[in-house]
């Protein structure tokens, strides 16, 4: 379901179930609202302003003015794939009915899904708590006919006039819907897990690279080894190994080196099942972070039918998904950290026994020289974006909400982060592609020969100098390519 919705075209309805919970969630907001005791955001103001008293007539305007209100965001709009999955995130986390909304206003996320009609939300503007309220109230604000729609694609326009074309028409919002449409985490968790799955594909890349590089630098695969791996016991470490040794399994090229002289490989070819499957094991965690988090519920206050109450809590604060995205840029840092020192390992003569830059007529060509440069480069700007946003914190609403995750833009650094790293196993490919070329007629293994060939299929070998940055952005894209794996994923994929 994740890859549909991504890709747009998810159609999906609410189950009588579902909507018979979605009303009893909405019917507790009425009585609450009927009332005389005040409950937050029912019939109170909002953050700072909760101890300001509405009247039962002005519970629809205030929704209306906080949607408004809090329509504050800036920078870009959010990717389209990134919003189809807050739409759908918004929609389930609502559909449990702790939300106490109608049912109408999840179907219109829904059907706005289905047609592929996305609101314009621009990327900046949250700390992660109260949870992502300026992303969110721009989403909100086209349900009742405000701001911006992108439909199938094509140009924004005016949201009331997108919501014509597909015979909807504008929502007024009941009390409380306002504030569950703006509250809590969906677009932080969207931006991670966004960058989780694009991450899964280039962890997969990487190990299939790493592979490749240990071949053509004639390595060894006894660090591979699985009783090396069983005695540590990290589940990781024992997987990715196992990857490596299926990859290399039969390689003729490895075969011709089998009593060569050589004692040990750099690190880069020989801890990577330690790099690399710690990398794998901190990506599932993560991964099983945030599918916690999708599935929950993190506006407020939360509405319990059985008792009747409204209880304010604060499951908007994206602590879990702050750090979840702190650890998975982490492990994307160290992936391109590793694939770049295996690509300057094959341009060094003296340690990869090949030729300099990997071309021939060296000094009048150059060769790979500056496509190592450029993964340096991408490396070194991971590591600046690698710092953790989880740490930082900055009060807002007049220090009523006094501390807040950052998980928002700790989350949406993760996309430069992933098309930094797919760059540079797309380098380290280059080159080991073209490492193999010096060591034909001898073939490396069978899996590793089925990459080359789709790697050639786009990527010619360098005879002389050419510009080397088409032939790195057709092979980052095709690392990222989340409907077609460069190889069947491995068994360590996280």
């Amino acid at each position: 379901m994740l890859e549909t919705c991504l890709a747009g075209g998810l159609v999906l309805g609410l189950p009588d179930a579902t909507r018979a919970r979605i009303d009893t969630g909405a019917a507790t907001v009425a009585r609450l609202t009927a009332g005389t005791d005040p409950v937050y955001g029912i019939n109170t103001g909002f953050g700072k302003l909760a101890q300001t008293r509405i009247p039962a007539d002005r519970l629809a305007e205030l929704q209306r003015n906080l949607v408004r209100s809090h329509s504050a965001g800036v920078g870009a709009p959010l990717p389209d794939d990134v919003v189809r999955l807050v739409l759908l995130l918004k929609a389930a986390s609502l559909a449990h009915g702790h939300s106490g909304v109608r049912a109408v206003l999840v179907e219109r996320l829904l059907a706005m899904l289905a047609a592929d009609a996305l609101p314009v939300v621009p990327a900046q503007g949250s700390v992660g708590a109260s949870g992502d309220l300026a992303p969110l109230a721009h989403l909100a604000s086209t349900l009742i006919g405000e701001g911006e729609l992108r439909i199938a694609g094509a140009d924004p326009v005016p949201a009331a006039e997108g919501l014509a074309r597909l015979g909807l028409a504008p929502l007024e919002l009941a009390a409380k819907e306002g504030l569950a449409l703006i509250n809590g985490t969906q677009v932080s968790t969207a931006l991670a897990l966004v960058a989780w799955l694009r991450a899964s594909r280039v962890f997969d890349a990487a190990v299939s690279a790493g592979a490749l590089t240990v071949d053509v630098a004639k390595g060894s695969d006894t660090p591979f080894d699985d009783r090396i791996q069983r005695i540590r016991g990290h589940a990781g470490q024992v997987e990715v190994a196992a990857r490596y040794r299926a990859l290399l399994a039969g390689s003729p090229l490895r075969a011709s080196h089998l009593d060569c002289a050589k004692v040990q490989d750099p690190y880069c070819l020989r801890c990577q099942p330690q790099v690399m499957g710690a990398c794998a094991d901190q990506m599932r965690h993560v991964g099983e972070q945030l599918l916690v988090e999708a599935n929950g519920v993190t506006d407020n206050p939360l509405v319990f039918p059985d008792t009747g109450e409204a209880l304010s809590g604060g499951n908007f604060h994206a602590e879990p998904v702050a750090f979840a995205a702190d650890n998975l840029a982490l492990a994307i840092c160290e992936i391109g950290s590793l694939s770049e020192r295996r690509t300057a390992m094959l341009m060094d003569p003296v340690l990869s026994g090949l030729p300099a830059f990997l071309i021939r007529d060296a000094g009048l060509n150059s060769g790979l020289m500056m496509a190592q440069v450029t993964s340096a480069a991408l490396v070194s700007e991971n590591k600046s974006l690698a710092w953790p946003a989880s740490v930082d914190s900055i009060p807002t609403s007049a220090n009523q909400e006094d501390h807040v995750s950052m998980a928002t833009h700790g989350a949406r650094r993760l996309l430069a982060m992933v098309d930094n790293c797919a760059a540079v196993v797309a380098i380290e490919l280059i080159a080991g592609c073209q490492a193999l070329e010096f060591h034909r007629p001898l073939a490396s293994a069978a899996p590793l020969e089925a990459l080359v060939t789709r790697v050639r299929a786009k990527v010619p070998a360098l005879e002389v100098d050419r510009a080397l940055a088409p032939d790195i952005r057709v092979l980052t894209a095709m690392i990222l390519d989340v409907s077609r794996p460069l190889l069947p994923p491995c068994d360590a994929a996280p």
